[in-house]
């Protein structure tokens, strides 16, 4: 039915940059959010946009995957990428930002957008919104919705268990044990580096994989995503596998040129360098574990934690069976779908996925057909993944090189084929500025 307005639902990431990309166009939105009045597990803050897991959006480098995506964005002109730009903090090669000051920056920017009506309502029925409908609605979605969402396609759904690292107080690190830099000096002394001896390192690898976790229910059963794998799963994998992970002493030297048998990293959550979040330990170890085993780092014996590490269930449909290019529902074309919820992994696959999502709608608002992105761009070739992954366990998906569309072979190295894959991304996406007309 054809209505005045699109809906979106959810004000997270994708939410948020699908209702702006759209009121820009000069369509009418109604943004419909649960919270404040109800909130996930996971979520505490009322603002829009809210951060969970960490608040980094990863590499900044234009030839690394996720910063070619970033840029794409920009192109597009993607609310999440302006409001990261203006909240960043320092994060050596990675974008990071002070989660709040983004949240209220984007919080703002839809509140006082002239087209976009927020309704402060819980769906749990499909049925209540009328016309061109986008379900945004995260990993998290509310069991009410995500019944209804299962009870109207065929395929069912899929679920995995995700995990967030805590974060600790500033004033609580013992600065004495510790010292200031970035990986292989990319960047400022952005991270704090808490280095590791032999025996440190036995002493808490040895706490860590005995330590009590807390009950999670259908874990071992349901199992948990590879880029959210909790510090202590990933420790039982091995001596040797936190050291190639979360604890990896490469590019972290010594002023004297010397290297750590182990280092702990923390990343900036603010400016100020008030709290920081401990990189890559995620975990669902029980709260007084997690205190006791994370003290055992150098310098954070007497650590303060603002926030623990918590586990929660994240779910995602089989978009494969279910979604065409542009994330719409291939059993019913007036609804779509963007964010976690489609397979997506990592903050800046969801916001483009929103993004792409209802520039798609938007045209088909206006009675055309929507224009394929094509796979030569990160986006597009994000979209033709989560749509056509022929993966029999389909799997939440970060973006990479390798699900592009591969230059024709005139490089010579690696890092000329990344070039070309660069080049022809932004000119795919330019062309599909150009030739859309979307901006």
């Amino acid at each position: 039915m054809k209505t005045d307005h699109i809906n979106v639902i959810g004000a997270g990431l994708a939410g948020c940059e699908a209702a702006y990309q759209l009121a820009k166009r000069g369509i009418k939105v109604h943004l419909y959010e649960m919270k404040p009045e109800k909130k996930s597990p996971a979520h505490s803050y009322d603002g829009f946009a809210e951060l969970v897991c960490s608040n980094s959006l990863r590499a900044r480098n234009i030839e690394n995957a996720v910063g070619l995506l970033k840029e794409e964005m920009r192109l597009l002109d993607s609310l999440i990428m302006k409001a990261a730009d203006a909240t960043e903090v320092p994060a050596g090669g990675a974008l990071a930002v002070n989660r709040y000051e983004f949240s209220d920056y984007i919080t703002e920017a839809i509140k006082n957008d002239p087209n976009i009506t927020v309704i402060y309502k819980e769906i749990t029925d499909l049925s209540e919104l009328e016309g061109i409908t986008i379900v945004a609605t995260g990993p998290l979605t509310s069991d009410g919705l995500f019944k209804d969402i299962s009870s109207r396609i065929s395929e069912g759904y899929l679920h995995f268990f995700d995990a967030a690292a805590p974060i600790v107080t500033g004033e609580s690190i013992d600065f004495s044990k510790v010292y200031m830099g970035s990986r292989y000096d990319k960047g400022d002394d952005d991270y704090i580096n808490c280095p590791m001896t032999r025996r440190q390192f036995d002493t808490f690898y040895r706490a860590l994989v005995t330590a009590e976790c807390a009950e999670v229910k259908d874990f071992e059963k349901h199992g948990v995503f590879e880029g959210c794998m909790p510090v202590e799963v990933m420790a039982k994998r091995g001596y040797e596998t936190l050291l190639y992970g979360p604890c990896k002493p490469v590019g972290l030297e010594f002023e004297d040129g010397t290297r750590p048998f182990a280092v702990v990293q923390l990343r900036k959550e603010d400016d100020e360098g008030r709290t920081y979040n401990i990189v890559g330990f995620q975990t669902h170890l029980k709260f007084p574990e997690q205190k006791r085993v994370f003290r055992l780092i150098p310098g954070l014996e007497n650590a303060e934690f603002t926030r623990l590490g918590v586990m929660h269930r994240n779910t995602y449909i089989n978009s494969p069976k279910l979604l065409d290019r542009f994330y719409r529902l291939k059993e019913n074309d007036e609804v779509y779908f963007a964010g976690q919820i489609t397979g997506v992994e990592g903050y800046v696959e969801s916001t483009a996925s929103g993004l792409y999502a209802a520039i798609s709608a938007y045209q088909q608002f206006n009675g055309k057909e929507p224009e394929v992105l094509g796979n030569e761009s990160a986006i597009g070739a994000l979209a033709a993944y989560v749509s056509g992954s022929r993966s029999f366990n389909f799997q939440p998906q970060n973006i990479n090189f390798s699900i592009m569309a591969e230059p024709e072979k005139n490089y010579h190295s690696k890092k000329e084929k990344r070039e070309q894959i660069v080049a022809h991304a932004l000119k795919a996406v330019n062309d599909y500025i150009e030739h859309t007309e979307v901006i």
